[in-house]
């Protein structure tokens, strides 16, 4: 679902380049008018690859787009929050987003492990619960597993320390090594008390009841927020596309963003603005700073 980018929304007599899209949907255009009357109280939520960083072969290379970290340190002081949630270590996405002593960024935090773990940026401390015990037997295993599925070559684990995620992208054929992967590897979660989480060429094995809409609805909850942005670009975003549905619901006006791609359109489908990757976020996060006092 897309948006008009030609929006007459931005008032000013001079119009400010990349002006605020206008939301396709009702709820949505409730969402972002919400967040504009009143943005001492909303919260904005990002997904971190794919959102804030562009997707990359070798995870460990993903940085945040070079514009992120200047549009969230001129967006977080005019709102109560921004969050990023992310299946990444929380200490990982703070060092890939370059988040760490940042002035301007002390309402930010960042959720890592779908929100077991947290990083606030006003004091840089981090919290972080025991991993589940189903990780390290799944981690010891699956070396064994992947050389015995035959879908092992080109493929890349991993640790993530409370998940074990394994990558197809740098396979011979990315699509086929996934399919292949994901009966014997929903058979091994399953046997340790795990769940597997599909996504852009990888499959992650976690402890179920981590995600990201869970971690929202809970970080929206503690501030008594008015409004939400939640945007993503993958399968994992979808629970936090569910839980701002469920808070409009609930009376919470929330505006829904895609990171759009051309590997997964699940999301496009149920957001009210759709933007172009990470360059596109980066943009609508720097027209909503300009936008608020």
């Amino acid at each position: 679902m897309g948006s008009h980018q030609d929006s007459t929304r931005d008032d000013s007599p001079h119009p400010l380049p990349n002006p605020l899209p206008t939301p396709a949907t009702a709820a949505g255009r409730e969402g972002l008018d919400a967040l504009l009357a009143d943005p001492g109280r909303a919260v904005v939520a990002l997904d971190f690859d794919g959102t804030l960083a562009p997707i990359v072969p070798d995870p460990d290379r993903a940085r945040a787009h070079p514009g992120a970290v200047p549009a969230l340190a001129a967006l977080a002081p005019k709102i109560a929050s921004i969050a990023v949630i992310t299946g990444r270590p929380a200490e990982v996405a703070v060092h890939h987003g370059g988040f760490a002593d940042i002035p301007g960024l002390d309402h930010l935090v960042v959720l890592g492990h779908y929100g077991a773990e947290r990083w606030d940026a006003a004091t840089g401390t981090l919290t972080t619960p025991e991993p589940h015990p189903g990780v390290d037997a799944v981690r010891a295993e699956l070396p064994g597993l992947l050389e015995r599925s035959g879908a092992g070559q080109g493929t890349w684990t991993e640790d993530k320390g409370h998940a074990v995620a394994v990558h197809t992208r740098r396979a011979p054929e990315p699509q086929a090594a996934l399919d292949a992967l994901r009966a014997p590897l929903t058979d091994l979660a399953a046997r340790h008390g795990l769940i597997v989480e599909p996504g852009r060429m990888v499959l992650e094995l976690r402890p179920p009841g981590m995600d990201k809409g869970a971690a929202l609805r809970a970080h929206v909850h503690s501030l008594g927020a008015g409004s939400v942005l939640f945007a993503g670009d993958d399968l994992g975003d979808l629970p936090a596309f569910a839980a701002v549905d469920t808070l409009r619901a609930e009376g919470t006006p929330g505006l829904l963003v895609c990171s759009g791609s051309d590997e997964v359109t699940e999301l496009r489908k149920r957001a009210d603005v759709e933007v172009a990757g990470p360059a596109g976020v980066v943009a609508l996060l720097a027209a909503l700073a300009r936008r608020l006092p």
